[in-house]
């Protein structure tokens, strides 16, 4: 059985890419220098999977920022405002794509969630008259150089089906569907010249596994025969994963020599794809978990491939992980600061690899000893007492009706609000967090590794927050917040401050460009020993007369980016963090704080691809979310904050989250997802970001008064807050000083024109 790899992760060990990205875009290293970095960084990903036993080693995984940024340049797909004249795509156009990197030049291109993950690509803009060509050597240089690495490269593209589905028209009325057959043909001249190096080629298209209807089926049977033409001897290899295959009688007719499925998460497909896999078509069979961090049960992994393989033949048997690494740490080797019983349980990228190996060969008769040690640490596993707390269990069960509720609708806590807090129309805000300085690094680490004492912490933290209230002050902002200095990470710092978790050192996953997480482990049930938040919320109270935020993570955040036991329904360990928050909230009310705001940017990351999925997800997810947030008085404002993602399907239930202000990025969208809370009639206040916080380019204020204009033609001033996109940690104190200035006097400005109107 031949054994290969969907993608691995692309940050480098220790985050090597990161500080190099970060280095090039600052002029502290040269183009030379990033490149160098980049390269090997894939020459030790590629020994890595080699070492491991992958006979097919992926080469086009690694990026640079985004893979479908990477496929927008090989396909020229350059938006004309960057003025690429049609050549090869140099890097300072692909980075001014990703990140506008100046206040004079053209906006960045839009953002979002890939699929259901905490990753975020570049969406491709299409417009009339578009032309595509191919316009980037990058991938045909990467399977030379892995070639003479000594591994044999598979070369991985997103499908153009999945390229053009996440992409946006740029004129209304515009089906960017319309180049398909173009964009076919960039493809047909991309896979000549890889058929001529390559066995296989994937090709991945996951959008295979939502609610495509069958005429889209059809358009790719036609489109996948020119495809496997173009490619010449190479074999194609159909990618699809994070769910099943929807219509697969159909959707298997699409000539191509093998299909990868999703097995870790959608182990039922396997009937119905055996039933309709096509004669001589190979099966890639994804039965390690390309998103989690548990250990594979290799037991059951064995048996299915071997219940596949009894219906084709070993030969048309294919192992491989559910998905691409690229939502997994790297290595295991080093965190020895984990427990080490809990350790044993987990596989990172480089483990994951082994397992590939190793259920291939038991599959084909083998007896590898790591079948033996896996089944002796499951088992210690499963025996494993520390998982469960008797006391949550307990306040679980007797969670009633009323807990769900706030005491009175949404009019009358706004009158209450309204009286307390005083705000003038348009009032101003921020999201959260505010520039993580080199000094509050490294004082956080010093007081981590014991070099410094809690004394000389919480002394280093208030002096950063008092700097932070000053500056919100001197911008002349309506509600403040106090910075977040003591987080280095918004779901990461509660996990350091919650039973049931565990954290590692260097678990960091990339969420975009030299952007990275490191996503803790729940292990166990969740509480809150101790309140989280309190000391540093009031101590910025006490700094200033203007209402202050209390900031917290919500739930369903706190759930999708950690990786999450897979030993209980994700909707208990959910509603256990819930509890958790609503004691913090709680706790935060007592102690004097008037607004308390509990982002929730991923409830649309975690909504099933499948429609018929989704009801389920979205109650437990809004149940959640009113849990933590509805035992709290009508004077005191709930607010939380989403980014980065579609809201048209879930407008019911961000309503019946019942948060009395929602915020949201809005910025590189131009206001257009504004439309859909306008068509729906939502009730509740509004904040949609004016300033894209991920790119160090500070729009003028006749930019964000046009911006805000724009919001008003859907929104009742009354119901308008004005704020960035997200948070602004990743941003240096000269930018965020300049861009709140302008964005507090673009308010100004538009109240001045609305007159004397309240709130």
């Amino acid at each position: 059985m031949l054994t290969h790899n969907l993608g691995f992760p692309r940050i480098g060990r220790n985050r090597e890419l990161k500080w190099a990205l970060e280095g090039f875009w600052q002029g502290r290293i040269s183009k030379r220098q990033l490149l160098d970095t980049a390269r090997e960084i894939r020459l030790e990903n590629w020994r890595i999977q080699k070492d491991a036993g992958i006979d097919l080693v992926p080469v086009g995984d690694f990026s640079l920022y985004d893979h479908i940024l990477d496929m927008t340049a090989t396909l020229g797909a350059v938006p004309e405002r960057f003025g690429f004249e049609g050549n090869e795509v140099d890097l300072d156009t692909y980075f001014r794509m990703a990140r506008a990197e100046d206040e004079s030049g053209p906006a960045a291109m839009e953002m979002t969630k890939w699929f259901d993950t905490n990753y975020h690509y570049i969406v491709p803009e299409f417009w009339p008259g578009q032309v595509f060509r191919l316009s980037s050597s990058r991938l045909f240089r990467q399977v030379q150089e892995a070639r003479q690495s000594g591994v044999q490269p598979k070369p991985v593209l997103p499908g153009p089906f999945t390229y053009i589905y996440l992409g946006k028209g740029m004129e209304p009325g515009f089906d960017r569907w319309e180049h398909l057959d173009e964009i076919v043909g960039a493809y047909c001249k991309v896979l000549a010249g890889l058929g001529k190096e390559c066995q296989y080629i994937q090709m991945d298209e996951p959008i295979l596994v939502l609610d495509l209807d069958r005429k889209m089926l059809e358009r790719m049977i036609n489109a996948y025969d020119r495809l496997a033409k173009a490619a010449g001897n190479a074999k194609i290899m159909i990618a699809t994963y994070f769910g099943e295959i929807a219509h697969p009688a159909t959707a298997l007719k699409i000539p191509v020599a093998a299909f990868h499925l999703d097995l870790a998460q959608s182990p039922g497909q396997l009937g119905a794809v055996l039933e309709n896999l096509p004669d001589h078509t190979a099966l890639s069979m994804g039965v390690v978990n390309g998103r989690n961090i548990w250990r594979v049960d290799m037991d059951w992994a064995i048996d299915l491939v071997c219940q596949a393989g009894k219906v084709l033949g070993q030969d048309r048997i294919m192992v491989a992980p559910s998905c691409s690494l690229l939502h997994v740490p790297m290595d295991i080797a080093g965190e020895n600061g984990l427990d080490p019983e809990i350790r044993t349980w987990l596989a990172f990228a480089r483990e994951k690899c082994f397992e590939v190996a190793a259920i291939a060969d038991a599959a084909s008769g083998g007896q590898p000893d790591a079948l033996i040690e896996n089944r002796k640490i499951l088992a210690a596993r499963r025996a494993c007492t520390r998982r469960m707390d008797p006391g949550v269990r307990d306040r679980l069960a007797s969670i009633s009706e009323q807990m769900f509720t706030r005491s009175s609708p949404f009019p009358e806590r706004k009158k209450a609000q309204s009286a307390l807090l005083d705000l003038p129309i348009l009032p101003t805000t921020t999201i959260g967090s505010f520039p993580q300085t080199g000094e509050i690094r490294a004082i956080r680490k010093r007081y981590r590794q014991g070099e410094a004492d809690r004394e000389e912490y919480v002394q280093s933290m208030k002096e950063y927050i008092e700097f932070a209230v000053q500056q919100q002050e001197k911008a002349g902002l309506d509600v403040l917040v106090h910075g977040e200095p003591e987080r280095n990470d918004m779901v990461e710092y509660f996990a350091t401050k919650l039973d049931g978790f565990c954290l590692t050192e260097n678990g960091w996953v990339q969420s975009y460009g030299s952007r990275c997480v490191k996503p803790p482990i729940i292990y166990g049930d969740v509480s809150r020993p101790h309140p989280m938040t309190i000391l540093w919320s009031t101590f910025a109270q006490s700094l200033t007369k203007k209402p202050m935020k209390a900031m917290l993570t919500g739930p369903v955040t706190i759930l999708r980016w950690s990786f999450v036991r897979d030993d209980q329904p994700q909707r208990d360990t959910c509603f256990q963090l819930a509890l958790a928050i609503r004691d913090e909230v709680q706790d935060l009310e007592q102690a004097g704080m008037k607004i308390i705001q509990i982002d929730e940017p991923a409830l649309r990351e975690g909504l099933p691809l499948r429609q018929r999925d989704r009801q389920q997800y979205l109650d437990w997810a809004v149940a959640a979310f009113r849990l933590a947030t509805s035992g709290v008085r009508d004077q005191t404002q709930i607010h939380t904050h989403m980014c980065y993602c579609e809201f048209n399907d879930i407008m019911d239930a961000i309503a019946r989250m019942d948060a009395d202000v929602i915020s949201m990025e809005a910025s590189r969208s131009r206001m257009t997802l504004l439309d859909t809370f306008r068509d729906f009639h939502y009730p509740n206040d509004i904040g949609p970001g004016i300033i894209d916080v991920h790119s160090p380019r500070v729009p003028a204020i006749d930019e964000l008064t046009d911006l805000l204009r724009l919001a008003l033609e859907g929104i009742p001033p009354e119901k308008l807050w004005v704020n960035p996109d997200c948070g602004l940690k990743t941003r240096t104190w000269p930018e965020v000083e300049a861009m709140l200035r302008n964005m507090v006097a673009a308010a100004r400005q538009l109240r001045n024109e609305l007159g004397s109107r309240k709130r």
